[in-house]
């Protein structure tokens, strides 16, 4: 069972109680509980949110990586923490490593360079944690001023959902504000959602480009 926490792109972290609902269904189905974790460290509201890493309960990988911890994708690094009842996780552990011999390694000076990219952390996250919120108000206070569009509740991560009129396809509507207003968003479709009416954009623009881009979707959105 794969989950996303918090989950991309509503930002929606599992809850305790949620936890313990996954952890249920993994037992009695005999399932292993894959959860990828890469925004954990961006919650909104500021409060700390629990780690799946110490699910010792079933059979748990919790993964993460550089990309969003340190804002570094290009760095290609990331890992698995593995835990669960013990016999489970020493088998999965043997297999773990006949899968991570078979491909290619990360390379040595990225491995050797991972203490200093993760020390960069401190400084990064508190500039992208800014940004986020920021962009967030502004969100909602353009959105304060029409009936047009919503947005979900979001309490972590990059991103925002909205809830747009559904006069034609979320993807058709994405081409036309890239076309005619120069505004790129993402389509509600590339992250499975089952119907039209959701659009996608990015926390993590720039405060001014943000500020313009939501703007000009929302003009587009009340002539509609």
């Amino acid at each position: 069972m794969v989950i996303v926490h918090p989950n991309n792109p509503t930002g929606s972290y599992a809850s305790g109680k949620e936890a313990a609902s996954l952890n249920a269904l993994c037992r009695e189905y005999n399932l292993a509980l894959i959860v990828d974790e890469v925004f954990l460290d961006y919650p909104h509201d500021g409060a700390a949110r629990s780690s799946f890493v110490l699910n010792s309960e079933v059979l748990t990988f919790t993964m993460s990586g550089l990309s969003k911890i340190s804002g570094l994708p290009q760095m290609k690094v990331a890992w698995v923490i593995t835990n669960g009842p013990e016999e489970k996780r020493q088998q999965a552990l043997a297999r773990l490593e006949v899968i991570a011999d078979t491909y290619l390694s990360v390379s040595t000076p990225v491995q050797l360079a991972t203490p200093v990219l993760l020390e960069q952390r401190k400084h990064v996250q508190p500039l992208l944690l800014d940004r986020t919120r920021a962009n967030l108000m502004e969100l909602d206070e353009q959105l304060s001023r029409q009936k047009a569009c919503t947005r979900l509740e979001v309490e972590g991560g990059w991103y925002a959902v909205l809830r747009v009129p559904v006069t034609q396809s979320d993807e058709d509507l994405a081409i036309d504000l890239l076309r005619k207003m120069s505004v790129m968003v993402h389509p509600g479709h590339f992250y499975d959602f089952s119907s039209d009416g959701y659009l996608i954009v990015s926390l993590i623009t720039s405060q001014s480009e943000f500020l313009e881009g939501v703007h000009r979707v929302l003009q587009v959105l009340s002539t509609e």
